[in-house]
């Protein structure tokens, strides 16, 4: 059976028909015809989103959520693959996990999983995981992260920088130097000292991150820098990109928009780690973003059951969920206000993620012969996010009541839809 999607804008641009058929996209070009026909009128096609950092809880924290609902969710918000964060339950530090979490994503069949491998065991940050063996497994893993918890020590980040480059495999830091961060509750500023909530400084984020470039740029290996936050991150980025070192790095889709004047409500559903910054740190990564300093935006959806965000600031659970926002929020931030084309989105939201975690079969061009992982997206609609109206298990949007641009309403998985007029297949 062959699809044919019709009157789609081609990265936003140019109008034309997208043939699917055996998993790829057969051809491309106008009046064309298939078995079965999908109107994509004044929709923009996409090639399939990538997210580089999403936590799916299984195995271990099921009430949270799985697999299944995690991927779910992302279909809904136009990723086609996803990488699952090794703070897992047991940890992913074994080739057995993550085979565990990749086959359960394939048996699913809404979106790719790639599994992220632990650094360390247990994410205790004393010796080094079975890099090699999750390399060499089923899963071939290639990005290593104890996101979560920082490689706080300076050799053994080391010997994990030097250990990946056997195989090509790349380690991505959640940069929080931990004696800096010491009971740390929001963004530290005036604003902190006014709430009486502990400070989590900026320079908690940038020495790790001048640490590791350094480091990196030592060993001759490959660095990515989780949920950048601050503006001196970013000209440590750029600085580290001008000396020719081998860095890349994220910044989520809430540390686009919001800041650290909402934590005034005391409402846990806006702590998260790193936590939301200052409006100038917000302004500096959006302009990372549209440079190239920044990479790629990645999610961190981090689902977390609401007696976990439903309790007193100090005692809640820090993330928030956004796999099926992400694009929207992206469209109001960066496309929107004319930082970024739709070919520039797919480029950070696709093809860039798709690089670093070396998937080759994600983040193609949309072009003849290539896999049909393809999303037509209405940048016209609107709508007001529900928590309810998730897929996802865990309900802790910080976006409930807001009113965001665009709306996924097709999702293609290797030429299977798994999202049709915005509904999971």
């Amino acid at each position: 059976m062959s699809t044919v999607i019709k009157g789609a804008r081609i990265l936003g641009d140019e109008v034309a028909d997208i043939v699917i058929e055996d998993g790829v996209i057969r051809e491309i070009g106008t009046d064309l015809t298939g078995d079965e026909t999908v109107d994509a009128t004044g929709l923009v096609a996409l090639p399939g989103l990538v997210d580089l950092h999403t936590h799916l809880r299984e195995p271990g924290r099921e009430d949270a959520e799985t697999v299944l609902t995690g991927t779910q969710a992302a279909a809904r918000g136009g990723f086609t693959c996803v990488f699952a964060m090794a703070n897992t339950e047991p940890v992913a530090d074994t080739a057995g996990v993550v085979e565990q979490v990749y086959r359960l994503g394939r048996e699913h069949g809404y979106a790719d999983v790639q599994p992220i491998g632990a650094v360390t065991v247990g994410l205790a940050g004393e010796r080094l995981s079975e890099l090699g063996a999750m390399a060499d497994s089923a899963a071939r893993v290639r990005v290593f992260s104890d996101d979560g918890k920082c490689v706080s020590d300076a050799v053994l980040m080391r010997r994990a920088l030097e250990y990946v480059k056997a195989f090509d495999g790349v380690i991505a830091q959640h940069a929080q130097e931990p004696r800096l961060t010491e009971g740390a509750q929001m963004n530290e500023g005036p604003l902190s000292g006014e709430l009486g909530l502990t400070g989590w400084p900026a320079v908690a984020e940038e020495a790790i991150i001048a640490r590791d470039v350094l480091l990196a740029e030592h060993v001759g290996s490959r660095l990515h820098v989780c949920h950048l936050s601050t503006r001196g991150s970013v000209e440590i980025v750029r600085w580290a990109k001008s000396r020719g070192i081998d860095v890349t790095a994220e910044v989520t889709p809430h540390h686009l928009l919001l800041d650290d004047e909402l934590v005034r409500t005391y409402d846990p559903i806006y702590k998260v780690n790193p936590p939301l910054r200052s409006k100038d740190d917000v302004l500096a990564v959006r302009e990372g973003l549209a440079d190239g300093t920044i990479d790629i935006v990645a999610t961190d959806h981090a689902p977390h059951p609401m007696e976990d965000k439903e309790c007193e600031w100090q005692a809640a659970a820090f993330g928030m969920i956004g796999l099926e926002t992400a694009l929207s929020i992206v469209q109001k931030t960066m496309v929107d206000t004319g930082a970024l084309t739709w070919a520039q989105v797919a480029e950070r939201m696709s093809a860039n993620p798709a690089r670093i975690g070396r998937v080759e079969a994600h983040g193609r061009p949309l072009a003849a012969g290539e896999p049909a992982h393809v999303v037509l997206y209405d940048p016209e609609a609107t709508r007001t996010i529900e928590p309810a109206d998730t897929a996802s298990l865990s309900r802790n949007t910080p976006y409930a009541g807001l009113e965001l641009p665009g709306r996924v309403v097709a999702t293609f998985l290797a030429g299977r839809a798994t999202v049709l007029e915005g509904k999971l297949q």
